[in-house]
């Protein structure tokens, strides 16, 4: 079985997917199905959920019950440089998480103890098959190599500190993609971390910090469901 897990504009676009529950020793998961696919809203179908309030832990852990082996991550970000700006999207490449929130599965406790590598965290194999299903789908150019950095949220980030982001060699800000990438690693589910974004972050803009409509976002995420659909098929 494969995933998707999503979130903003996408878990709006869940009508005529299959609803079901997955209860895991973590906490009970909605996850929403088509074929062998599960779409997992990570702030929940109504998105109720804060990004530090997440249960990243039952998320992932209901995706290896279900027996997922690979998963592609949507993410809706900030930009921070002109290498992904508004209203576009790109591959991530690496990640820098500033978040301070504490997840594993391997802490010594539940688990035990296991240092993870995050070289190369992120499946080539899985990101080709986006790209080639992208570039199908009429996307001529494919945006690779992109930095995210992660803050805990939900508040945004203020000007100073989208500077010193930007001199860390972050691209984009978001406030999910490490909690997942790093979960996902632990139990061996291969991942993918596709980025759009829907304003540039604080301090570029002219008018502080300003957000695509929401039309934009929902055609947005409307295309990348349907790309990631086919790159799992």
């Amino acid at each position: 079985m494969k995933a998707i897990i999503a979130g903003t504009g996408i878990d709006r676009l869940l009508e005529g997917f299959d609803a079901a529950s997955v209860k895991t020793r973590y906490g009970v998961v909605d996850v929403f199905t088509k074929g062998d696919v599960v779409i997992l809203p990570r702030h929940k179908a109504d998105h109720s959920i804060a990004p530090g309030r997440i249960d990243y832990k039952a998320n992932i852990q209901a995706l290896a019950d279900l027996g997922v082996s690979d998963a592609i991550g949507i993410y809706a970000v900030g930009s921070i440089t002109s290498r992904l700006s508004p209203g576009s999207f790109g591959v991530v490449e690496d990640f820098i998480d500033i978040s301070g929130r504490d997840l594993t599965f391997h802490d010594g406790i539940e688990n035990p103890l296991r240092h993870v590598g995050m070289v190369n965290c992120f499946d080539r194999q899985l990101a080709s098959s986006f790209a080639r299903s992208a570039y199908m789908a009429g996307e001529k150019e494919i945006r690779a190599g992109i930095v995210y950095i992660m803050t805990n949220g939900p508040r945004l980030e203020t000007p100073a500190e989208i500077r010193a982001f930007r001199n860390l060699g972050a691209d984009v800000v978001g406030m999910t993609l490490a909690s997942e990438a790093v979960l996902l690693r632990e139990l061996g589910i291969r991942h993918v971390a596709i980025a759009y974004s829907i304003n540039w972050a604080a301090g570029l803009d002219e008018e502080g910090v300003s957000f695509l409509e929401d039309e934009s976002i929902r055609r947005l995420s409307s295309r990348l469901l349907d790309i990631s659909l086919a790159a799992l098929s």
